[in-house]
């Protein structure tokens, strides 16, 4: 148990000479979370504010801040860093984030990706024999580590948007460092399933016992060496990243890898700068209502392909379609309804693979990332889906072409977290926080070299494509570039009331490229069959990004797979994790509802 004493930051950062504190936390006693399987959740109704995020304990951190007086990105710095002590498999200081924010009058998206070091070219993935190096053979060690941004975008929007001072946001995550947490059952889970953390002696010293086993669900996991990193940022704001002892140890950790070292530096932790960007909106009409859906714009191909993907169903008799039953009672949808979604995924796979890329290095088709969305460009691909699948599709062509791109082969997308929150000033918050894989490059960084435990860094760089090149010989978006951000998929959300201006859902979701489907299935769910943000999330989860239809394993009856079988579809019953969080406005306040696949919950008063 831990205790429950409360205790101000003035005490907690005694040694920051911080001034009186009137934010006061209190942790919870202990983890309401069981396994890290399926969980049934009903949901929660909430009347002035909500937060979501995938851990109770950065939940309820985020809580008493809003409770406090603070702002939604005041919640957001809180929940982020007790979410990279608590969950650092997903997320953390060493990794990077999409932040959509909503002040009351417009959407600005706050860009926290990393970056690829100056020193790396289009051939960091490619292997002494010339061909593109085996994903985890690329992902363990410095080799894939990008410079990392999240910190420095959490305090770009803290400055703009923030109502509590900067320091005090680190209480919770400082004290549960301190005086530990309890090892929930997905991350002792995840612990003993993977091979590479292990390798890594600071991670090794700290996650595992001395015979190799992890620690046990509910073990108290105590990482002084964080708290130590956490005071520091909370004196000096993203500056103790970039310089002095902690970037050194860094740096150090990723060119100091014997098998793969990696080509970050002092002066690229020095160089890196967050960016605000115009959010991506479209509008989207269902049952009968007009909807304004925001998202991020590339880098992130999330609300393009989400966009893309309900346009192109709002062309196609899928509004028309019930939903089936399964056999336990619940809803799930008609393997019509899924032909019609996974036809129209691909086609937005196709696009995101040929012409999505950092911005700042590749040109939109038409001149604006909006042709991709335009009405009359997503009729014209809705018509290329028939009765049978199409299996493999072709990107179209929603502009004018200015530069000749290759279309990018498919590999893999993991990892990541998301945060749902809404204040009491109706201000609202999507942001998807990730290291990229399952504890990133497996590199865990102790500055001070004391105790064990530290911070995990990211392996973000293997979201490029590792074969600069298409078969053709044509480069592709996503090619490796120096200074360059790597293509996402992840879709922080926002959707609006086109009427009236009003804020009506926050949402998102990990899970790489899925995240896509996930974030999309809730939409849809929320929007055009009139669920709850709960009812949308337990939905099976399904999407295709090629020729495989890939359905959440034992959620569909054996009749929807002989449908989809019979009308050409290549099947692949699969586990698909979501870790959906989303918040729903009601009559009288929210209400929100957190993945059941995952530990997270959400509150609010």
């Amino acid at each position: 148990m831990l205790p429950l004493r409360t205790i101000t930051l003035s005490l907690l950062l005694a040694a920051c000479a911080s001034a009186p504190s009137h934010f006061n936390y209190s942790p919870l006693p202990q983890q309401p979370e069981a396994a890290s399987g399926y969980q049934e959740k009903t949901g929660w109704a909430t009347r002035q504010y909500a937060v979501a995020a995938a851990n109770p304990l950065a939940t309820d951190a985020g809580r008493q801040v809003l409770a406090a007086g603070g702002s939604a990105i005041d919640a957001a710095v809180a929940v982020q860093m007790v979410l990279g002590l608590v969950e650092p498999q997903s997320s953390g200081i060493g990794g990077g984030a999409f932040l959509l924010y909503f002040d009351g009058k417009a959407v600005s998206a706050y860009d926290g990706r990393e970056t690829a070091p100056a020193a790396v070219d289009d051939k960091l993935f490619i292997g002494a024999d010339g061909k593109p190096m085996a994903f985890n053979d690329a992902v363990v060690g410095g080799r894939s580590v990008g410079v990392p941004g999240a910190v420095a975008m959490l305090e770009m929007a803290h400055r703009e948007q923030g109502k509590l001072p900067w320091g005090e946001l680190f209480a919770p995550a400082i004290r549960l460092a301190e005086q530990g947490f309890a090892v929930s059952p997905r991350l002792y889970t995840l612990l003993k399933s993977d091979p590479f953390l292990k390798q890594d002696p600071v991670a090794a010293a700290y996650f595992y016992q001395p015979d190799g086993q992890p620690w046990p669900v509910g073990h108290i996991l105590k990482n002084q060496p964080y708290a130590e990193v956490l005071k520091a940022i909370a004196r000096q704001g993203n500056r103790a990243l970039q310089q002095g002892s902690i970037a050194q140890a860094i740096v150090a950790k990723v060119q100091g890898h014997a098998a793969n070292p990696g080509k970050l530096t002092l002066a690229d932790l020095a160089a890196y700068q967050p960016q605000k960007r115009d959010a991506l909106c479209s509008d989207y009409r269902a049952a009968s209502r007009d909807y304004r859906l925001c998202g991020f714009p590339p880098p992130s191909s999330g609300m393009i392909a989400v966009g893309q993907i309900l346009g192109i169903l709002a062309n196609t008799p899928a509004a028309s379609l019930p939903l089936d039953q399964g056999a336990d009672g619940k809803p799930l949808p008609s393997p019509q309804w899924l032909h019609l979604y996974t036809e129209a995924s691909r086609l937005a796979f196709a696009d995101r693979a040929k012409y999505v890329g950092d911005p700042d290095f590749v040109q939109p088709p038409g001149g604006s990332w909006h042709s991709m969305l335009a009405p009359a460009y997503l009729t014209s691909r809705a018509k290329l889906i028939t009765d049978n699948s199409m299996k493999t599709a072709q990107p179209g062509q929603p502009g004018v072409l200015t530069t000749a791109l290759g279309v990018a082969a498919a590999q893999p997308e993991y990892g990541t977290s998301h945060i749902s929150i809404i204040d009491r000033n109706g201000h609202a918050l999507s942001m998807t926080t990730t290291i990229e894989a399952q504890f990133g490059a497996r590199q865990m960084v102790n500055p001070s070299g004391k105790g064990t435990g530290g911070f995990l860094l990211n392996n973000e760089l293997t979201d490029f494509n590792f074969a600069p090149n298409d078969s053709s010989g044509l480069p592709t978006a996503n090619r490796v570039e120096p200074g360059k951000r790597p293509r996402s998929s992840m879709s922080p959300t926002l959707v609006f009331d086109k009427a009236s201006g009003q804020v009506l859902i926050s949402g998102g979701s990990p899970g790489g490229a899925l995240i896509i489907h996930y974030t999309a299935k809730t939409l849809y769910g929320m929007l055009n069959w009139g669920m709850n943000a709960q009812q949308a999330i337990n939905l099976p989860n399904f999407g295709a990004t090629g020729a495989p239809t890939m359905l959440e394993e034992k959620r569909f009856p054996a009749s929807t797979v002989d449908w989809l079988k019979a009308h050409q579809h290549e099947v692949r019953e699969t586990d698909m994790t979501s870790g959906l969080q989303a918040i729903g406005r009601t009559a009288d306040g929210f209400f929100g509802g957190a993945d059941p696949r995952r530990e997270g919950v959400v509150m609010g008063e």
